[in-house]
């Protein structure tokens, strides 16, 4: 730093193994051209048996090294971020821009209503002045039982809020914070064990009500205390059918009902339901996002503004000042224009049995694309800057923007009159003719509308940031049986494939605008569905060709085999060494292997083909919302790791047939190995076996859900009955006739 110069707010640092890694990907791809060369320099003569499925190996080879090259633009330069959030508050206390925070649910089943009003207490709690700090809730299930428990919250809030900043405590969600035995119990002050027992007692009760609501509705004598429960019985048709429902349950400039028992302001709260009708399209979580964007420019006009899932608890009531610290920066926060926190969860086991924790986009693809210019959004634990997320275009002219002039005097407002002018804000025909979902708000026609969004921030000309501290910020419920992950990761993958095939494909409309290697990072991730396709192939065809005998591979004394073994073996041990970095397990990383096999040939392949037949009008994309609990039997296996299937869908079809079909080449291979006593047979096709007795040991828990369990999470006997006819006809089919 100069003489005189101000200290940045915060600094980056680059990746001390940069280098390392960089060696070893040149010396990968390096042997990823000869694996290329071998298939071009041996292609088998016309008439051989093995010439199609040889040239259809090198398509899979070359477009996976081609992927995999992608894959390393994430690698190449990742940094990290480190805040100085008490520089912060001495520069800026008294100038702190109003934070917005939109929390979304859509479902008061999937998404019980005691998670959302945790989630929504832990960020009423955050380390921030109240007075600019404001919480809204976008329920799309229009539910008075949300509502309910969102009054519920607020009256306790007025106890929760002060307790947590005079004993300083963290996480501040309650639940999560009653079932953290260490933090509930920490000190021995009879103040605060006094104060514990109290809020303790205030939270049980609380918790009581909003459960017995849920199961027997809203009591009687809560709809006669609160008018906004008027508005169902008016409006409400159905959840798809009904007017805009606005309540502000708390307002900083509400001189009576919006302070805590100490006295001090709370957060500003607002409820929003917007107006659903059967005739128009909701555009799902973005349409919630605009709605709730033209609403808080009404109520607080927050200049930054973090999005939420209703899962996804605070668990650092410092986050807040340190993303101000990168919008706030004198030297460089100018142009950032949202910063993404990773995402995390609660509920993962100790070897991810699901590969839910999605450790590796968090710890290494958003690092990675920081490096490239800002990280992709993901929709969740994200802080935007309000001008670039309503489309204005960075402009180096201007000043930051994120500072307040000064504190603004607290009167007294209409509140009834800003919830009238509020619900127009949120009907359905409000953006008709308008730039709203477009090149204002989030924009529409797309399943990973944060992605996209993100692109076209990024493509006006603003930076982005991952802050990923060593406290973690958010955490969250994921998944916790196979199919529900599947579904997940397929939409992903088909939203990443519909950017691809659209107007915002990275290329196309970053060129000139983008980093060539953020476009880069972007086109992998627009790519992930397209991967399917090489390895279904390598899942089949070689497992059919041991069928009879034919090589795909070279032999075992042959020098071509080298290279095959350098990047089978190089990158095993890679992502071994990565995972156990990450904080993971040997068992953690088979069962990452296995759930990124599962997903390449399901969920990914059928992302493909929906992706491909909604681009000819063909298939319509639709949003699933993610169930957030389980039944008692199914929370047992998981503890358990033992993997859930139970259902008879297309997904697990695929995965027995696939898990079949390899079981049965094997085992027809090694009898053939057997009956032929040559040694000459087994190192021409050692590779080849290698590979199918590896995807034999992987599916090892399909070959259990078919065989052995008894339980409710098995394969049902009319899919395994299915999938086995399905798997010996291909083989006997390709033995004979082929």
């Amino acid at each position: 730093m100069r003489s005189g110069e101000q200290q940045s707010l915060f600094e980056t640092r680059k990746d001390r193994t940069r280098h390392i890694r960089r060696l070893y990907t040149v010396s990968v791809f390096v042997a990823t051209c000869f694996v290329w060369a071998f298939r071009l320099t041996h292609i088998p003569a016309n008439g051989e048996a093995r010439q199609w499925a040889w040239f259809s190996l090198f398509l899979a080879e070359l477009w996976s090294g081609i992927y995999w090259l992608f894959y390393q633009v994430l690698r190449w330069n990742m940094v990290f971020r480190t805040t100085f959030p008490n520089i912060l508050s001495e520069r800026y206390e008294s100038r702190l821009p109003g934070v917005d925070i939109f929390v979304f649910t859509a479902d008061a089943v999937v998404e019980p209503p005691l998670m959302v009003i945790n989630t929504v207490l832990s960020v009423m709690a955050y380390d921030y002045p109240a007075q600019k700090l404001s919480v809204y809730v976008s329920d799309d299930g229009c539910s008075e039982i949300t509502f309910y428990a969102l009054l519920e919250a607020s009256s306790f809030a007025k106890h929760w809020v002060p307790f947590c900043k005079r004993f300083k405590l963290e996480p501040r969600s309650p639940a999560a914070f009653f079932n953290n035995t260490h933090a509930s119990t920490k000190s021995h002050d009879h103040i605060y064990v006094k104060h514990l027992a109290t809020i303790r007692k205030l939270y049980e009760e609380m918790k009581r009500r909003v459960e017995d609501a849920t199961k027997l509705g809203v009591p009687s004598e809560a709809r006669s205390k609160h008018n906004g429960f008027s508005q169902w019985e008016n409006s409400y048709t159905s959840r798809r059918d009904h007017d805009t429902i606005l309540q502000i349950v708390l307002h900083k400039n509400d001189l009576h009902g919006s302070k805590d028992e100490d006295g001090c302001i709370l957060p500003t709260l607002v409820y929003m339901a917007r107006e659903k009708r059967p005739q128009y399209h909701s555009h799902y979580k973005a349409g919630a996002i605009n709605s709730l964007l033209r609403i808080s420019s009404k109520i607080s006009r927050g200049k930054i503004i973090l999005f939420l899932d209703c899962d996804m608890y605070s668990t650092n009531s410092q986050s807040v000042r340190d993303v101000l610290c990168f919008v706030m920066d004198e030297h460089k926060g100018q142009r950032i224009g949202y910063v993404q926190l990773p995402q995390y969860f609660d509920n993962i086991g100790q070897n991810d049995l699901y590969g839910n924790a999605l450790s590796e986009t968090m710890q290494i693809h958003l690092h990675g694309e920081d490096g490239l210019g800002g990280p992709l959004c993901i929709g969740t634990c994200c802080f935007f800057r309000r001008d670039a997320l309503c489309g204005k275009k960075f402009n180096n002219q201007e000043e930051n923007g994120c500072n307040d002039e000064s504190e603004k005097e607290v009167v007294e407002v209409n509140m009834q009159r800003i919830e009238e002018e509020g619900k127009a804000l949120a009907s359905c025909t409000y953006e008709k003719n308008t730039l709203w979902g477009k090149k204002i708000g989030q924009v529409y026609g797309c399943l990973v509308e944060d992605v996209i969004t993100g692109f076209r921030i990024h493509s006006q000309g603003w930076k982005s940031v991952c802050y990923n501290p060593p406290r973690k910020c958010f955490l969250g419920v994921a998944p916790t049986n196979l199919l529900h992950t599947l579904v997940q990761q397929k939409r992903w993958a088909q939203g990443d494939l519909q950017i691809l095939l659209s107007e915002f494909r990275p290329t196309w409309y970053g060129d000139g605008k983008i980093n060539l290697f953020l476009l880069l990072a972007y086109e992998y991730t627009m790519c992930f569905a397209t991967i399917s396709l090489p390895i279904l192939y390598y899942s089949i065809i070689p497992s059919l060709y041991l069928l009879k005998g034919i090589p795909l591979f070279p032999k075992m004394s042959s020098s071509w085999l080298i290279p095959f073994v350098y990047v089978i073996v190089g990158e095993t041990i890679y992502s071994l060494v990565q995972s156990l970095s990450m904080g993971g397990s040997i068992q953690g990383w088979w069962n990452a292997i296995r759930i990124w096999l599962y997903l390449k040939t399901s969920a990914f392949f059928f992302a493909f083909v929906d992706g491909i037949l909604g681009f000819f009008g063909y298939s319509n994309s639709s949003f699933v919302v993610t169930a957030k609990t389980i039944e008692d039997d199914a929370a047992q296996r998981y503890e358990k790791e033992i993997m859930e299937f139970g259902s008879s869908s297309p997904y697990f079809t695929v995965l027995a047939t696939l898990a079949l079909l390899n079981l049965f080449c094997l085992l027809s291979t090694l009898k053939d190995f057997v009956l032929a006593k040559s040694a000459f047979a087994g190192e021409k096709m050692a590779l080849q076996v290698l590979l199918c007795g590896v995807l034999v040991v992987i599916n090892s828990p399909i070959y259990q859900a078919i065989f052995l369990r008894k339980d409710k999470g098995r394969i049902p006997t009319s899919l395994s009955v299915k999938s086995t006819a399905l798997a010996f006809t291909a083989c006997v089919f390709f033995k004979l006739f082929n």
